[in-house]
């Protein structure tokens, strides 16, 4: 007869069924892990690897170019026969387009998400967001075509009353009538288009005040304006910066308005009311033309690329050091 310890220990079923379980459970968990590892790892990658594109085929390009000129040259001509490469008239067009767009965006989606955000009924709210965010979901070459067909027309006839005595007055500023192609409608209607993406992010941002500053605003006597603009509005200033910033990254990189109602010819100026190409609308125009691969002309689209994520860098710097420097601690 065999001696009873020296059997194998078995375990209660009741104990192996919450292990299996567990390992399930852990094992489920580490996969969740990798899976957003990955994610997070491939975002990082695709940058890095644009960033190495850009600078890599940037260098062939400041190899014959030199990196003052092509900073500060006031001529951008690289595809005809005497090509100048000054960065400048893209710059210019790039900024008074955003500026313009900003002027739009900016302060109507500033005042929607006030209104959003401490005014509107919450059934109203439920179908006003939604139908101000379908704006974003508008394809940007539809805005393109709009500006061209719809708002320069407008801009024409309005600019048909003042447009004489601006010139009488001005010459060498405001021309006689508005052109076709100019900067003004586009960016008009880039601000329409960012206008969503200002007034989303605000509102999420007014929206997470705290309930006992409107409520020790009122107690003190305050109306709604005034603690909507007095307590509010700075209390959420860190996160509203945030959606300047994501409305100037937006309508630096914008190409398709750009490029169908601004023009396409480089020129050096700051008035509106001419044409002038962006940085993008000229990456366009280039990437869609007969240019040969490897050839200085085509390396031009990578060096101006270089220039509009700098510009682009820097405003978000900008944006960090301002959201670092008003942000609330509640």
């Amino acid at each position: 007869m065999s001696d009873p310890s020296s059997l194998p220990i078995q375990e209660p079923l009741a104990d192996s069924v919450p292990s299996r379980k567990r390992l399930f459970r852990e094992v489920r968990e580490r996969f969740i892990e990798v899976i957003l590892l990955l994610a997070a790892f491939s975002a990082v990658a695709t940058t890095v690897a644009v960033m190495l594109v850009l600078i890599t085929e940037s260098a062939h390009f400041f190899e014959q170019v030199p990196i003052l000129t092509f900073l500060t040259g006031t001529k951008w001509t690289p595809l005809f026969e005497d090509p100048e490469y000054g960065i400048l008239p893209l710059v210019s067009g790039t900024l008074v387009t955003t500026a313009v767009a900003l002027s739009v965006a900016v302060p109507f989606g500033t005042i929607a998400a006030l209104y959003l955000s401490e005014f509107c009924p919450p059934w109203l709210r439920e179908i006003t967001k939604p139908c101000l965010e379908l704006l974003s979901g508008i394809p940007t070459v539809v805005y393109g075509y709009f500006a061209l067909l719809a708002v320069t027309p407008m801009l024409q006839y309005l600019y048909a009353f003042v447009g004489e005595p601006l010139h009488r007055w001005s010459p060498g500023i405001f021309p006689e009538e508005l052109g076709g192609f100019n900067m003004l409608s586009a960016g008009l209607v880039m601000g329409i288009m960012i206008l969503p993406f200002v007034s989303s992010v605000s509102e999420d941002a007014m929206r997470a005040v705290p309930v006992g500053l409107r409520e020790g605003s009122y107690a003190m006597g305050a109306t709604r304006f005034q603690t909507a603009w007095s307590v509010v509005f700075p209390a959420a200033f860190s996160g509203i910066s945030a959606a300047y910033i994501l409305g100037i990254s937006r309508a630096v990189g914008e190409t398709m308005i750009v490029a169908v109602a601004a023009g396409l010819q480089p020129n050096l100026t700051w008035n509106p009311t001419d044409s002038a190409a962006t940085i993008t609308a000229y990456i366009v125009q280039v990437s869609l033309g007969d240019i040969p691969h490897g050839t200085l002309e085509y390396q031009t689209i990578f060096a101006a690329g270089l220039m509009l994520v700098m510009m682009t860098l820097v405003f978000n710097i900008a944006g960090h050091f301002l959201s670092k420097r008003y942000r609330e601690v509640y």
